[in-house]
């Protein structure tokens, strides 16, 4: 009877022993996941995101972008908050955005929707593969800057489809980029020769790059407006030498007008700006616009 008592402790011992290390390897396989991101706040982060897909995954039409881009109305616009840190790590802020951050989180929560998943880690598993060229951070140039490079690459791997050139009324542009190794002093990662050299590379790839784009005036054509929808994306394209694009939205339909939905530098928050699109770009003297939607095979 000894014996067998004995062995039931053994066993016991044993069977314990192995779900404490089953747990310490739990653990630190989630610490090591949260460690490859760096959040604004990591409690605060990963609850909303879960809550997010949580609640998406209640609704028939799940990661609608023009109800998930308006959860972030009012939330406050910050500049550079990628650029903070010398070491390239995925950064997920969601309470302070700037343009691209703000397109970016919301397309990234829409794909893990449409996905059908509704954790923390499946969406930056997909913020990633939308903001790093071939979803692998491999230091400053591998981060997509330029949003051409963003468009060819997310085009490349099935993430996104242009649609500017299905639109009434496009026409095509050809631009060499350099902005950003043009004005070196504004980029401080710059500074460090290898970024800099990477980031010569990157642009090399777009010399002479042909893209599709709807001239600004063109927007108010009723031909044009109709062809968008909301959560389409738009980026608004420059005349600005060696640059491609300054701003991002998401598109928004309000009594047949479509709006834009958007980090405003000049609120400086997130809004619905007031002004239908075609009335903001000839406030704005947009050069144009091109248009891209979410794919989810």
């Amino acid at each position: 009877m000894s014996h067998t008592k004995n062995r039931s402790r053994r066993n016991l011992r044993q069977t314990l022993s192995r779900i404490a290390v089953a747990t310490i390897i739990t653990s630190a396989t989630q610490l090591a996941s949260a460690q490859e991101v760096k959040f604004g706040n990591e409690q605060a982060d990963t609850t909303r995101i879960t809550s997010i897909l949580i609640s998406e995954s209640r609704q028939s039409d799940q990661g609608n972008i023009d109800r998930i881009a308006r959860l972030f109305i009012d939330t406050p616009y910050a500049a550079g908050t990628l650029d903070r840190d010398s070491t390239e790590t995925l950064t997920v802020r969601l309470d302070s955005l700037d343009c691209t951050t703000f397109v970016e989180n919301v397309l990234a929560l829409a794909y893990t929707a449409r996905e059908r998943r509704q954790s923390w880690r499946d969406f930056t598993y997909n913020l990633r593969r939308m903001r790093y060229r071939q979803g692998e951070i491999n230091g400053y140039p591998s981060r997509l800057h330029y949003v051409s490079d963003w468009i060819v690459d997310n085009i490349s791997r099935g993430n996104l489809r242009e649609i500017t050139s299905e639109i009434p009324m496009v026409r095509y542009g050809v631009k060499s980029l350099d902005f950003m190794t043009s004005h070196r002093d504004l980029y401080p990662a710059l500074a460090d020769p290898d970024n800099f050299n990477g980031m010569k590379n990157v642009e090399a790839g777009f010399s002479n790059h042909r893209y599709p784009y709807i001239k600004g005036n063109a927007v108010k054509n009723k031909k044009v407006s109709s062809a968008l929808r909301s959560g389409d994306i738009i980026c608004f394209t420059t005349a600005t030498r060696g640059l491609d694009i300054t701003h991002m939205a998401i598109i928004t339909i309000i009594n047949g007008e479509p709006h834009i939905i958007h980090a405003s530098r000049t609120a400086g928050k997130v809004i619905i700006d007031p002004l239908p699109l075609a009335d903001y770009i000839h406030r704005n003297r947009n050069d144009g616009i091109r248009v891209l939607r979410l794919r989810v095979d």
